[in-house]
């Protein structure tokens, strides 16, 4: 028989609620520890080791690798592979933060001694504050709750979103701490289009040499629509003594002309302009485009300077793949 779809949107959203409302409770459990654990993470000289088994080990996967990907040398080790050699890649000066809701899973409860023996630090991420887990524990982090989702109060629903929120509050709370910024992340995510935003400079994509559109000042109008269609760009930069002094892009043109028709007399200097923006070869390509839709009147191109020296030009089109 097939559900009804009141009956299945009544029952998605009596997930969220419930979701939501454990969520609200473990925030309500937040205490020293956290903080304790926060410093204790920040300050290892070591490594973060995530330990767990089932959907509690799926989770620990996507906390290792959240706080991997923002400055914590971190990884995840199945608790079941720690009983089998796995353990061997811990040591003194780690820090094993365990996730088990119950607090109890055999897999984890068999590699405390070992942990313990070996030397490093303990974070429990537990429901179970009367388990061994948390009584063999460092520090405890109460994620337990009341109710899961699940209409039977079986499967992992509201235990594993408490679990993974409070690993995303321990990410934030350090990328807060470390003052870690967008180019940090970039550094670690290469790959892709967030690494493509976030790694090119202005340098790799601007215009230079004989790509850039120049006139002198004192050119006429026919050599500035010549040079504003030959390099292509919908602009020109206005060179005085090989110093940039304006430029003059495809919307002066048609204001001019507009207003005054009649221009082949006209020269750069007469149109150009020359409070221009402009930017450096060193910030990055999403700075350019933010610094182009920020501006009052929306422009299209940014004359590249360094040290005072005209060096490119960088465009609109150069950046579309950075929105």
């Amino acid at each position: 028989m097939i559900t009804k779809t009141n009956d299945t949107l009544f029952t998605a959203r009596e997930v969220f609620d419930t979701e939501i409302i454990e969520l609200q409770r473990v925030k309500e459990k937040l205490s020293d520890d956290f903080e304790k654990a926060v410093n204790s993470i920040y300050s290892c000289t070591g490594k973060v080791i995530v330990t767990g088994i089932g959907k509690s080990g799926i989770i620990g996967h996507k906390i290792a690798a959240s706080l991997a990907s923002t400055g914590t040398h971190s990884f995840f080790m199945n608790s079941a592979e720690g009983l089998h050699g796995d353990l061997g890649m811990i040591n003194e000066n780690d820090i094993v933060l365990i996730i088990s809701n119950s607090g109890n899973s055999p897999e984890v409860l068999q590699i405390l001694p070992s942990i313990r023996e070996i030397g490093a630090y303990i974070i429990a991420m537990t429901g179970g504050l009367n388990s061994s887990l948390a009584k063999n524990s460092d520090i405890v982090l109460d994620i337990g709750i009341e109710k899961e989702a699940c209409p039977l109060n079986l499967a992992p629903t509201s235990s594993t979103t408490a679990t993974l929120v409070m690993g995303d509050a321990l990410t934030v709370a350090l990328i807060k701490l470390r003052n870690f910024k967008a180019e940090n992340f970039a550094v670690y995510h290469p790959g892709g289009s967030l690494g493509k935003r976030l790694l090119t400079k202005v340098s790799d994509v601007m215009h230079t040499g004989k790509d850039m559109p120049l006139i002198d000042e004192n050119d006429r109008f026919d050599t500035i629509i010549y040079e504003i269609s030959n390099k292509r760009l919908g602009m020109t930069c206005v060179m005085s003594n090989n110093k940039i002094v304006g430029i003059i892009t495809d919307g002066d043109i048609r204001r001019q002309l507009l207003e005054k028709g009649e221009l082949f007399n006209t020269t750069a200097k007469s149109i150009m302009t020359k409070n221009f923006k402009y930017i450096s070869p060193e910030n990055f390509a999403v700075d350019a485009l933010r610094k182009m839709e920020s501006a009052n009147h929306k422009i299209n191109c940014l004359p590249v300077i360094a040290n005072s020296e005209l060096i490119g030009v960088i465009t609109v089109h150069d950046l579309l793949d950075f929105r």
